[in-house]
């Protein structure tokens, strides 16, 4: 008689060849409506599962974790980031937490790169422009942005997807800059020519573009609050492809509407899915339902990497993307 398989919820549609290769190796209940799972429905794939894939859209607290059964032992997170999972509260009772680490470097970095070129060159107000049959033809002063060549670029946090900014921006001229909790080595300082800042606010001064790649922790709520925004040069645009807790919305909307910031670039919000409508309702931002990560290839690959900490651990080891308290 073979082992038995482990029970594992997967609470949002997966890619096909994910979800077959998974119900191949586990016994998997899947999700196919992609509805968002309720508060009670995620209490229940905790009370029966023994591994529960969830995504970003799943908010597993204390008070779900709580009420987790004695089978659940592994939370394999489908995303980098953890900040929807109590981590802390997970690993005081014995429930292992993973998520999908490097998968999403490049598809972040290449979308990044894609807000920082359409905010400044007002990409969205020339699409709207043909959309509204507003175009009599060339003009050499219609529509005119402004160049990335040359300019200075901020960028909060030099991780994975910090640096592959890096790497991009540096080949279209910019000036690579950076503030991180610390510094990176020197050989990659080097190869990408960036200068360090040891104080946010003294580099936000001096910016002409800031991105945004920190994680959303307690620490880093709010990191750019009014006062820091209000450092920002006027003629300065900020791109967030990270976390949207990471920027006070209200204070950045404020700063847009009354001109004392050129544009934004956003592909995450503060209070997902709900969108401010004053931020649609501005011609000097780009604003994305939070794609940057979405190929078909990272999906794959992040599928895979579950598949890999699931299995791994049920074998007896320690899953390759373990996520502990300490590392947050």
């Amino acid at each position: 008689m073979g082992k038995k398989k482990p029970v594992v919820v997967v609470t949002r549609k997966l890619p096909e060849v994910v979800e077959t290769r998974m119900r191949e190796l586990f016994e998997t209940r899947l999700n196919e409506s992609d509805r968002p799972y309720t508060q009670a429905e995620l209490v229940e794939a905790m009370r029966t599962a023994d591994v529960v894939v969830p995504t970003v859209t799943d908010r597993i607290d204390g008070a779900v974790l709580s009420q987790a059964g004695p089978n659940l032992k592994l939370i394999a997170n489908f995303g980098n980031g953890v900040d929807n999972i109590d981590v802390l509260t997970a690993n005081n009772r014995g429930i292992n937490v993973t998520n999908t680490p490097g998968v999403l470097t490049e598809d972040t970095a290449d979308m990044t790169m894609a807000l920082m070129l359409a905010v400044p060159r007002r990409l969205s107000a020339g699409i709207q422009a043909l959309a509204n049959n507003e175009w009599s033809g060339w003009s050499p002063t219609w529509m005119l942005g402004h160049r990335i060549w040359g300019k200075r670029l901020g960028i909060i946090g030099m991780g994975r997807i910090g640096q592959a900014v890096a790497r991009r921006a540096k080949a279209f001229g910019m000036s690579i800059h950076y503030h991180n909790r610390r510094r990176v080595p020197t050989d990659v300082e080097e190869a990408l020519e960036a200068t360090y800042w040891e104080s946010l606010d003294q580099m936000l001064a001096r910016m002409d573009v800031v991105s945004v790649h920190c994680p959303h922790t307690p620490g880093t709520f709010h990191l750019l609050s009014a006062r820091r925004l209000k450092l920002l040069k006027k003629d300065a645009y900020i791109v967030n492809t990270a976390r949207g807790e990471v920027i006070d919305e209200n204070a950045l909307i404020r700063l847009l509407e009354n001109n004392e910031l050129a544009g934004a670039g956003l592909d995450v919000f503060e209070h997902e899915p709900a969108v401010n409508p004053k931020l649609a309702q501005l011609e000097n931002v780009v604003l994305l339902p939070h794609m940057g990560s979405a190929t078909i290839e990272g999906r794959i690959e992040m599928g895979e990497k579950v598949i890999i900490n699931i299995k791994t651990f049920m074998d007896g080891h320690r899953p390759p993307d373990r996520v502990l308290p300490s590392m947050l």
